[in-house]
């Protein structure tokens, strides 16, 4: 390469660079939005039956502790609140503001204390995906929202039927003050997608749509309404609200005599018209299952699909850290451009930038944001959960959740089982809302993430070199540290709680230590290569 070739570079990584910044999310536009994959327990390796998640959203918070089961006395309430923005802090997080109360229950269950707490110590686990829906049909009326909603059932239940339930009850009488939410509500026997919106304005309490997953099947929310026919005559597989088709009828969004009812198009229609969910909807049922022949430019996509393997663990996480590569929709293009002495060309695996992060230099398929392209992994994930519920164990070991931090593609996943009681401190430091530490471990992946986005193309072999091995490490011991702690629960089931809870303190320190010394190591490698 000549000189010219050499300044010609050096000008336009300047300016992608300079351009890539001014339009990074979250600056100017909302930047949240997560995905949650269900598997059903014929549809897993050893019968699991899974629910996923990944917080994207950029306030959410990012210390994880453990809470034990509580109990109050008789007549006690529990305070509610709303979730405002706050940009009093280091970085960008939510306070919270009292609305009222209602009554508690006597007894609560224990659970980790995830931003959305996402598993209990009897085996109830969550994911969740926000929609949106018609904004008319949000209502300030209401006292409970999504943070809330999920506490609650976290709280008070123990399968996914007793929680949709309870929402039901819960948000009729107090009301639904929220957006659009998706919720996919696991236990060791079935796992069902609840999605929910508000009654409208002025109003109080919901309306919502429930669908099992079949227990063979697979499936996905992605940000946008999933549910589309709703039989009701069929209990095992459909739940609703009495209301199911009233707000839709008196707002003409339906007109029976033009066919079935269909939630989805009744109360977010605008989910069918955005590529960053419908791609990643696509995405994920064709990765499990590529026999169905998906089209990526599909309106609608099938609720479930069997996939046409037994889903694992390795794979559930290759499908989170996924970015389209080997399709047509992979946003690492080359950089290439014209000049006299030819085209000169930058290889996507030798460009700067993580892969999700270019979209907005290239505008690739409607560019970044909630109508355009996305990928599955994100940059401003704060944390990712793939949980597992067996019903041929005790609720504290058959519940566990793989947990990760900060980015999944640069992450390496640690098990909570449902029977442990703590966390490593550095899981605990609310380092995020007070700043840079290198006591948590949030920010530790969040540095390692923001330092590999730097040479993607190089460094993320480095880190999969590390991470590989451990990550492998731990799914393959699986069976073998939990057959032991059977063994020891089943002597002395304190002895086995506490078995537990070191394996995870264990892990959580090993892998933030090793995350620290990753980063440290990518500075120095590439210290002359910036």
């Amino acid at each position: 390469m000549n000189s010219l070739n050499k300044i010609q570079l050096v000008i336009i990584f300047g300016l992608l660079f300079f351009f890539f910044m001014i339009h990074t999310p979250g600056a100017q536009e909302r930047s949240d939005g997560c995905t949650s994959i269900t598997v059903g327990k014929a549809a897993s390796w050893d019968g699991s039956v899974m629910t996923s998640h990944t917080m994207d959203e950029h306030r959410a918070r990012a210390w994880i502790d453990i809470q034990p089961q509580k109990t109050f006395p008789d007549g006690s309430k529990m305070t509610l609140y709303k979730m405002s923005d706050n940009d009093s802090t280091a970085m960008p997080s939510y306070k919270e503001v009292r609305l009222g109360e209602i009554p508690q229950v006597l007894k609560t269950f224990g659970y980790i204390n995830t931003s959305l707490p996402c598993l209990n110590d009897q085996q109830l686990a969550i994911g969740e995906s926000t929609f949106g829906g018609r904004e008319s049909l949000q209502s300030d009326k209401g006292l409970i929202d999504l943070w809330r909603l999920v506490t609650l059932l976290i709280e008070r239940c123990t399968t996914a039927r007793e929680a949709i339930q309870l929402a039901d009850e819960l948000t009729k009488e107090y009301g639904w003050r929220d957006v659009g939410e998706c919720l996919t509500i696991a236990d060791p026997r079935e796992v069902w997608h609840f999605e929910i919106v508000g009654p409208g304005r002025g109003k109080v309490g919901s309306i919502w749509a429930a669908q099992r997953v079949p227990d063979d099947h697979i499936s996905v929310n992605a940000n946008a309404s999933r549910i589309r026919q709703v039989d009701t005559d069929n209990p095992e597989f459909f739940l609703a609200s009495e209301n199911l088709t009233e707000v839709a009828l008196d707002s003409g969004w339906w007109n029976p005599a033009e066919g079935p009812f269909q939630f989805n198009y009744a109360y977010d229609p605008e989910g069918r018209q955005s590529l960053a969910s419908r791609r990643r909807e696509w995405r994920v049922l064709s990765l499990l299952a590529p026999s169905v022949n998906l089209l990526p430019e599909s309106e609608n996509y099938p609720f479930s699909v069997k996939p046409d393997s037994q889903v694992t663990l390795p794979k559930m996480v290759s499908i989170f850290q996924d970015y389209y590569e080997g399709t047509d929709y992979n946003p690492v293009k080359n950089i290439t451009w014209q000049n006299p002495e030819g085209i000169f060309k930058i290889s996507p695996l030798a460009n700067p930038f993580m892969p999700y992060d270019m979209l907005p230099l290239f505008k690739i398929n409607g560019g970044w944001g909630w109508r355009g392209e996305r990928t599955i992994a994100r940059w401003y994930t704060m944390y990712a959960t793939i949980i597992q519920c067996r019903d041929w164990l005790p609720n504290p070991i058959g519940g566990v959740a793989w947990l990760g931090l900060d980015n999944v593609a640069t992450s390496v996943y640690i098990p909570v089982y449902a029977g442990t009681a703590d966390l490593p401190a550095s899981y605990k430091v609310p380092g995020r809302i007070t700043g840079y530490t290198r006591e948590s471990a949030w920010w530790a992946f969040n540095r390692l993430s923001t330092l590999t986005a730097q040479r993607w193309g190089d460094m993320r072999k480095d880190v999969a070199a590390k991470w590989n091995p451990l990550q492998n490490k731990l799914f393959n011991d699986q069976k073998t540290f939990e057959t032991e702690a059977m063994e020891i629960y089943k002597k002395n089931q304190q002895s086995g709680l506490k078995f537990l809870t070191d394996y995870s303190l264990t892990w959580g320190q090993k892998i933030f230590e090793e995350a620290w010394k990753l980063g440290d190591y990518l500075w120095t490698k590439y210290d002359e290569k910036f």
